[in-house]
């Protein structure tokens, strides 16, 4: 696994290391000479994935209490990130890495405040019909008043489409929501809170679906009928906007991501 470290101004902080490398930055670990470290408390971040969907991470880091920490320009900066990436799925459905508690960079200590999940969808077959959500956790002082067990986190991600360009191409977005205990998508994004004192040597799990039914990214674009959704004509060919606007019987060809010429999606013809 590799970690990359940047700024909030994006440059990075350090070179590119590699996990369980040894550093000498003499924090965590003091001994008579020599350089030594222990490695920092970690935890696993696990997702269960659908096919054409990966999980990575960014963990963003704070100053321990009482610690400055310095970027190139050698100003105190307050937020430093290191970017999780799986070297390859640990089954064909899910990911896995490990997350760190505390970092130590430029000779001061930080600590885990948060980690940013990027949820990528691929929707065609080309490496430019991908789409990106995101999920968020913050990490708790508070101490926990449960039982140190796995934390499970169910999303769903739902696919919008809509036409992009003269030639009305589609393009998705996915729309990742929470599940509630029922299974039902929420309006509240994927994530929630950590507590700090049970995630050393735990797994945190995102499992995440996708939901058999695609809708209109744009509302009164498309009309829906038995052989699916045809979209409006609008003004003409020429109006990318298309509204229907009460117009629900002139419709207006598109293209598949693959460069065919439909008049219903998802079935292309009727």
């Amino acid at each position: 696994m590799k970690k990359h470290v940047n700024t909030p101004n994006g440059k990075p902080l350090i070179p590119t290391i590699k996990w369980g490398q040894a550093l000498c930055l003499g924090a965590f670990a003091l001994v008579m000479s020599g350089c030594s470290m222990t490695p920092p408390k970690t935890f696993t971040f696990q997702a269960d994935v659908p096919e054409n969907f990966t999980v990575t991470g960014t963990g963003n880091y704070i100053p321990a209490p009482g610690e400055t920490c310095t970027g190139r320009s050698g100003k105190p900066f307050r937020v430093g990130r290191l970017h999780f990436k799986p070297d390859q799925p640990k089954t064909a459905h899910q990911v896995e890495f490990q997350v760190p508690l505390t970092d130590n960079e430029h000779g001061c200590s930080s600590v885990l405040h948060s980690l940013k999940l990027t949820i990528e969808g691929r929707w065609g077959p080309g490496r430019e019909h991908t789409s990106q959500e995101s999920a968020n956790f913050s990490i708790s002082d508070e101490t926990s008043q449960q039982a140190s067990t796995p934390q499970v986190f169910e999303g769903q991600c739902q696919w919008l489409f809509r036409t992009m360009g003269p030639y009305r191409y589609i393009v998705k977005i996915p729309m990742c929501r929470a599940l509630n205990a029922n299974g039902d998508m929420e309006k509240r994004m994927i994530g929630g809170r950590l507590h700090r004192d049970q995630l050393a040597d735990s797994t945190v799990k995102l499992v995440l679906s996708v939901a058999k039914e695609e809708e209109p990214a744009v509302g009164d674009n498309w009309v829906k009928f038995p052989t699916g959704w045809k979209r409006c004509m609008g003004k003409g060919l020429d109006d990318r906007y298309g509204f229907c606007r009460g117009n629900t019987t002139d419709f207006k060809p598109f293209k598949m991501p693959d460069g065919r010429d439909c008049t219903v999606y998802p079935k292309c013809t009727e």
